[in-house]
């Protein structure tokens, strides 16, 4: 006889939907987000309106707001965890400002010579809305949660962070074009390549790191707290550093 107090077993999404959803976020921010209107200045919206999307296109495939880790009862968990990696990045941060031999590690050149308006703009509007909730809802919310459906956690975790990484392409090559990382005469060659496989890799870690805060405190909030600190904060330390 049936337990009356088991939870029924979600079942699996369709997986040429979870296939499709992969693919159109790994055209998102490759391919079709520098080619919507108004870019770069119209990402933001156009990233809040995505995550809005994605989110209604989940819930009506079935997904809860508990496997989408937006459940009201874990906000506090989710709170308590991403206070504390929010304060673990600040003191990373505030080290390396602090000591003089450290600094040069912060230094972006994309940061260099924006007065405060424009910076109060990217660590407020830009990096929340067009980076940070927008990637915390598609990866560790949505599709980590379509994953689990079909494979067992650790895996989705893992093809989550491979998908984040490879989100990370574009934006790679865009940071190191802007700092100069790769010489002219080997812009084409094996040490670009290297270097976008170097910082796509880490980026994938850095997505398994997110999704174990999800999972463990039960809420996005703890990863999107991180992330927005790794971000925001870095955009303000770069910026001080620079100066």
């Amino acid at each position: 006889m049936p337990d009356p107090q088991a939870r029924p077993v979600p079942r699996p999404l369709p997986v040429l939907a979870v296939a499709v959803l992969l693919v159109v976020l790994l055209l998102w921010n490759n391919v079709v987000i520098t080619r919507t209107p108004g870019h770069p200045a119209s990402y933001p919206l156009v990233n809040a309106l995505a995550t809005a999307v994605l989110l209604a296109v989940a819930r009506a495939s079935g997904l809860s707001w508990d496997e989408l880790g937006m459940a009201r009862r874990r906000l506090r968990p989710g709170l308590r965890w991403g206070g504390a990696a929010l304060a673990l990045v600040a003191a990373g941060y505030a080290v390396a400002l602090a000591v003089p031999a450290l600094r040069p590690l912060l230094a972006d050149d994309r940061s260099a010579g924006i007065d405060l308006g424009e910076l109060a703009v990217r660590v407020l509007v830009r990096v929340p809305f067009g980076t940070v909730v927008w990637e915390e809802v598609a990866f560790r919310g949505v599709l980590v949660a379509a994953l689990a459906r079909m494979v067992p956690v650790r895996r989705a975790a893992l093809i989550a962070a491979a998908a984040f990484g490879l989100w990370h392409i574009r934006p790679t090559l865009g940071g190191l074009a802007a700092n100069e990382l790769v010489a002219d005469d080997l812009a084409d060659g094996p040490a670009r390549v290297g270097a976008v496989v170097l910082v796509c890799a880490g980026t994938a870690v850095a997505g398994l790191l997110f999704t174990w805060l999800r999972l463990r405190s039960g809420s996005l909030l703890a990863p999107v707290l991180l992330h927005l600190a790794t971000n925001s904060l870095g955009t303000v330390a770069a910026a001080i550093a620079q100066r």
